[in-house]
């Protein structure tokens, strides 16, 4: 047996063929390629907690990238996998509490328009998603995986290939339209029972007295100022931040109750996304989105500023194209413009945004 010795650069390249791609045209570090490791990772170790996949990943990947690779991008990616369907995240007890583990989501696909199908799902220690042949035709777009069939054959297809079809609608999975003011209503009500408060170390709130366009800057520690109810974080010895809704008066947490509460397999980070745009639009400062023209004509860039819940990423992937690295925004989509109206009754009706005025873009 002759052992050799590789390059960083030749290791890299290796591995992005390895994962299914072209090294010459994808780079390991790429979101493509990010996001295949992720899968690839989470094939031999789901179920596993998050926090335990992101840092495999990242052992992985730094010594072939330089080690510029920052933990909240992957992160953010793998929140993406499992809002689309990639990955399952659920809340589990182990040994008398509550941990999010990580499995992988079923082979299956969801028709975008007649004839372009997104894959979804991970199988297990490795294993394609589908023979070679279709592997070949697979077109990556960020975290996305798309396929160009017959579609008048397409079914058939996939059934052969052991992938289950996902209904649009259902895949979405779109909550009923309600006023904002119904939704901080029903929170307050439930935070009236909730448990005690007490003293939280190393609690953390989504301030909604501060800019709506710059996220991360908006978490910070109580002060004694505070008071009223807000969206919350706080630590656990073991796994990533709980997501909580926490009553504060006078600078100390006296009701708290996690996240989520409308529906238990929902990622707690969706429903407190959510609750937060409908706080943010109650004080009358609603989330922004930005939708300009693109270059090439006939679609717009929408621009995000804040996370949105999954069932609107979803939707996005569906009738979009995800763009990476786009200047003054948190992520973006590339949407047609036959699109944007139903996109805009989406935004202003389920998550009460408004579009960025045309004289602050």
């Amino acid at each position: 047996m002759t052992i050799s010795s590789l390059s960083p650069d030749e290791a890299a390249a290796l591995s992005v063929r390895t994962l299914g791609m072209d090294p010459e045209l994808v780079g390991l570090s790429t979101l493509e390629g990010l996001a295949a490791s992720l899968r690839r990772a989470a094939s031999f170790m789901c179920p596993t907690s998050p926090s335990r996949l992101i840092d495999a990943v990242l052992a992985a990947l730094r010594p072939l990238t330089d080690g510029d690779l920052a933990r909240d991008a992957v992160a953010d990616l793998l929140d993406l996998l499992i809002a689309s369907g990639d990955l399952l995240e659920l809340r589990e007890e182990l040994q008398g509490r509550m941990v999010r583990l990580v499995y992988l989501g079923p082979p299956s696909y969801v028709e975008r328009a007649p004839g372009t199908y997104m894959l979804l799902g991970v199988r297990p220690f490795g294993a394609w998603l589908v023979s070679a042949d279709l592997a070949a035709q697979i077109i990556r777009e960020g975290h996305a995986r798309l396929i160009e069939l017959d579609a008048a054959q397409a079914t058939e297809t996939f059934r052969a290939a052991g992938l289950q079809r996902l209904d649009r609608q259902r895949w979405v999975a779109s909550p009923a339209v309600e006023p904002a003011s119904r939704l901080v209503r029903r929170i307050s009500e439930r935070l009236d029972v909730a448990g005690r408060g007490g003293e939280i170390e190393g609690l953390q709130i989504l301030d909604p007295t501060t800019p709506v366009r710059y996220y991360r800057g908006r978490w910070r520690e109580p002060r004694p100022s505070d008071s009223g109810d807000f969206v919350a974080r706080r630590p656990q010895a073991y796994g990533a931040d709980l997501w909580s809704v926490v009553r504060i008066e006078d600078g100390a947490a006296t009701r708290i109750f996690q996240l989520p509460v409308d529906d238990p397999v929902l990622p707690a980070r969706d429903e407190a996304w959510r609750l937060q745009l409908a706080i943010d639009s109650e004080r009358g400062f609603p989330q922004r989105y930005s939708a300009e023209p693109f270059a090439g004509g006939g679609s717009r860039v929408v621009k995000f500023f804040s996370p949105i819940p999954g069932f609107a990423e979803r939707y996005l992937q569906l009738v979009g194209m995800p763009l990476a690295g786009t200047p003054g925004a948190l992520f973006a989509f590339r949407v047609p413009d036959a699109a944007m109206p139903d996109l805009t009754q989406l935004l202003t009706e389920l998550l009460w945004m408004e579009p960025v005025p045309k004289e602050t873009k």
